[in-house]
């Protein structure tokens, strides 16, 4: 053979090789594509509502949205559907602290006192970096996501507060501890806490979607909750924008809203360094303190784990009721794995990881997403009269084992039937049915003299009252005092 001929013969070779591997590549990606579409598309039977991205050793597998973003419109998920993240909200949080250090306008190592003044004794030397590994010893939480509550009252109840352990001693996961590091990114950079984040993080990331009130939303694209795809509930942006502003039971540690573009966009961001320093990331991302369980550690707003062959996994959830968002990151895999859901529940919360092991295992294969037991027993009661509810309680038993282990599926669906004024006599049926399978527990007596009452059968409501007070429900002896008056 001429040595011309082998030149051009090896070149085609290896151009063969390359187009085969690329082919073998695409294919892979189709695979996993199709696997994970078809897996949610069929959850969108049972109820499934939300989004997916998944991006594979650095190529975009899957951006899509299945479901209703708000049923009354008729708008469907897609990846520039408006999610609130929840707790989510600490990476941003954690990542600002780490941009102030950059500037030079604080440390980790700081202490509360250099911020705060008359802080207690046990309060003045936690320092920042107990915040952000949730081992400063604050309570989880003060209140409710959006109660009204104050700056002033904030703050001086948390300071307040008993600590739950030494600080530095132990993890304990602290929404409070977060919004105080909120508080400290406004004093040490003389912003507001929204403000430097959209300054600093989402506006050089090209994230224009992302935040509480200042971006200029695209209210098409408001996702409204649908909690355990029963109870409807209104965007929590159009709940900021109508009470004009955002309190510190969320600022610092929850309730930021964002698109699956969006979460791509931050991705892109922190992987090339616009936003933080390599070494800032690397910190950001380091375990430091252990949780409770030990199934992880914590980083700086992200839980972070080290698999075998030195794999650094990084993830993190958030929660509010109807919304659900996960985060998964293997940054040295170039794997990273975005959801969002606006009809959580129990069935729902952990898909993430499902589509996690649906990537990492080739031969996993998942079970159908299937309605959670509220969604089913409410179509139920729509379409059956009371005199099925024993076949009701068998189709429980052998479609939902799991959830139906004790009262409270029963009790929490009577009460929702209560709340819609439908199907009243449904409510009725169920709780009495919790009664006769747990006759000994107060508060099931207290629903069932609720569901007498709804249905005006008076003597009956009252009987219930007395039997719950009886067995030490102290709520119902208002209710029966206000009935007896009746």
């Amino acid at each position: 053979m001429k040595k011309t001929s082998l030149i051009f013969s090896t070149i085609a070779l290896i151009i063969l090789g390359t187009l085969t591997s690329n082919a073998q590549e695409d294919l892979n990606s189709k695979n996993t594509f199709t696997k994970i579409d078809n897996y949610l598309s069929n959850g969108t039977t049972n109820g499934f509502s939300g989004a997916i991205l998944v991006i594979q050793e650095g190529e975009l597998i899957i951006n899509k949205g299945y479901g209703w973003a708000n049923k009354d419109n008729k708008t469907l998920n897609n990846p520039n559907t408006i999610f609130d993240i929840g707790s989510n909200t600490k990476q941003f949080t954690s990542t600002a602290i780490l941009k102030l250090v950059e500037q030079n306008k604080l440390n980790v190592t700081d202490s509360l006192s250099k911020y705060f003044t008359e802080l207690p004794i046990d309060k003045q030397s936690i320092t920042i970096h107990q915040l952000l590994t949730h081992s400063a010893g604050f309570v989880e939480s003060l209140g409710r996501d959006f109660s009204e509550i104050s700056q002033k009252d904030f703050f001086e109840k948390i300071f307040a507060s008993k600590l739950l352990a030494e600080p530095g001693e132990k993890y304990s996961y602290s929404n409070t501890g977060y919004s105080i590091l909120g508080r400290i990114i406004e004093l040490a950079s003389g912003q507001s806490y929204e403000a430097f984040l959209n300054e600093h993080l989402f506006t050089p990331a090209g994230m224009l979607q992302t935040g509480y009130l200042l971006p200029k939303w695209d209210a098409k694209q408001l996702s409204h909750g649908y909690n355990r795809n029963i109870i409807e509930t209104e965007s929590t942006v159009t709940r900021y924008q109508e009470a004009g502003a955002v309190n510190w039971h969320l600022k610092g540690n929850g309730g930021i809203n964002s698109t699956q573009n969006d979460m791509l966009l931050w991705y892109k961001a922190l992987k090339k360094n616009k936003i933080l320093t390599p070494e800032s990331f690397e910190k950001l991302t380091t375990p430091y303190v252990s949780s409770s369980n030990s199934t992880y550690s914590y980083g700086y707003g992200w839980g972070v784990k080290n698999i075998e062959n030195d794999r650094l996994r990084i993830s993190h959830n958030g929660s509010n009721g109807p919304f659900a968002h996960s985060l998964i990151w293997y940054p040295k895999e170039d794997m990273y794995i975005v959801y969002a859901t606006n009809a959580n529940s129990a069935r729902v919360e952990g898909i993430a990881r499902v589509v996690e092991k649906m990537i990492l295992d080739k031969t996993y294969v998942p079970e159908p997403i299937k309605d959670n037991i509220y969604s089913f027993m409410m179509n139920y009661i729509k379409q059956h009269p009371t005199d099925k509810s024993n076949e009701l309680v068998i189709l429980l038993q052998e479609n939902y084992a799991d959830d139906f282990t004790d009262s409270g599926a029963l009790n929490t669906t009577g009460n929702l039937v209560l709340k819609s004024n439908e199907n009243l006599e449904w409510a009725l049926e169920l709780f009495k049915i919790n009664v006769q399978i747990y006759p000994n527990d107060g508060n099931l007596w207290d629903s069932l003299g609720d569901g007498y009452k709804a249905n005006d059968l008076k003597k009956d409501a009252i009987k219930s009252y007395q039997k719950a007070i009886e067995l030490g429900y102290k709520d119902s002896q208002k209710k029966l005092t206000e009935l007896i008056k009746n």
